[in-house]
């Protein structure tokens, strides 16, 4: 995917900091030493093979001039946190990280170095596997789902971002809807939908958020391709970039009552039936879910009308069904 928030090096550049992140190592020769990987939106992400054979990936944060979300703010700092964080529950397959580098001398923005993971991207193999395992996978996902979700915080909201917290979930929430269509007001974004209209609808069931009295850990963003899997098992999770502390139901996990039903990672989390108020609640999400990544088109540039397409079907179906019930 491009993006003009991926803040690219050379491999001179890439050298150095490999050199300072293992104790002045060297890539290895040729070109293949240095592999881009382009699944990801937001970051530009490499893998290195270091002179002694060892392969690590590393991640780099946009220029500190591209344009973010509001929600994007210090996003790196807090992906680092939330991997160590997970990383103290060894129920949850976080890869290690190595080394985390803010100087921005070395590079203009920050960066970290990570295992790399053993095993495939469920998100290219997952067709192609067995149907049973599929499902096996799927109910671990919403195992490590439920673990993630263990962990409790002291607000609501973004660790990265001061002004996207607060101490109760609906307030919490209404700030990150709101951030995300101010940001687009910016821009002069669409969403097929008046900004009057989607605030209404947030406003007509924001009453359902104050069953939420507890923060709690949210990747948010634990879709196919953020997993990697082998033999059948998961062996690594990624991207936790988007951590917020928030209501497990935020979880792409349960995004799925929005357009399919009970899924199997519902089965492993151990969560399959849902009352009319959660049931609003995972709509809500969905909203946001559609308001972010369509506002997200006007700050990317991504050379395409795929993710907007995606994103203003989402919002319809959040929609309607708000406005409906």
């Amino acid at each position: 995917m491009e993006s003009k928030t991926k803040n690219r090096k050379t491999r001179d550049q890439l050298a150095a900091m490999a050199a300072r992140a293992f104790g002045g190592s060297a890539l290895a020769d040729g070109e293949d030493a240095v592999s881009e990987l382009k699944d990801g939106w937001f970051n530009a992400a490499y893998c290195l093979r270091l002179a002694d054979g060892r392969e690590v990936i590393l991640k780099i944060a946009p220029p500190k001039g591209v344009e973010v979300l509001a929600y994007e703010k210090d996003i790196m700092a807090t992906e680092v946190a939330a991997m160590r964080l997970a990383a103290s529950n060894p129920a949850i397959p976080v890869p290690e990280i190595y080394a985390y580098d803010a100087a921005l001398d070395l590079c203009d923005s920050e960066y970290f170095f990570m295992a790399k993971l053993d095993g495939e991207n469920y998100g290219h193999v997952k067709e192609s596997l067995p149907q049973e395992t599929q499902a096996q996978i799927d109910r671990q996902i919403g195992v490590i789902i439920r673990e993630l979700n263990g962990f409790t915080g002291q607000y609501f909201g973004l660790d990265g971002n001061p002004d996207l917290r607060a101490d109760t979930w609906r307030e919490a929430f209404i700030r990150l809807c709101e951030a995300a269509l101010e940001d687009g007001i910016r821009k002069n974004a669409t969403y097929g939908y008046a900004i009057d209209d989607i605030r209404a609808a947030i406003a007509k069931h924001a009453s359902s958020l104050d069953a939420i009295v507890t923060p709690q850990m949210v990747h948010w963003d634990l879709w196919d391709l953020n997993i990697f899997v082998k033999d059948g098992r998961i062996t690594g999770v990624l991207d936790f970039e988007r951590v917020l502390w928030a209501e497990p139901l935020m979880e792409a996990q349960f995004r799925a009552l929005s357009w399919g039903g009970v899924s199997e990672s519902m089965r492993g989390y151990g969560k399959t039936t849902f009352t009319d108020e959660e049931l609003r609640r995972c709509t809500l999400y969905t909203l946001y879910l559609g308001l972010v990544m369509k506002t997200e088109c006007y700050y990317r540039d991504y050379g395409s009308d795929e993710i907007a397409n995606q994103a203003d079907s989402i919002v319809a179906s959040a929609m309607t069904w708000l406005q409906e019930n």
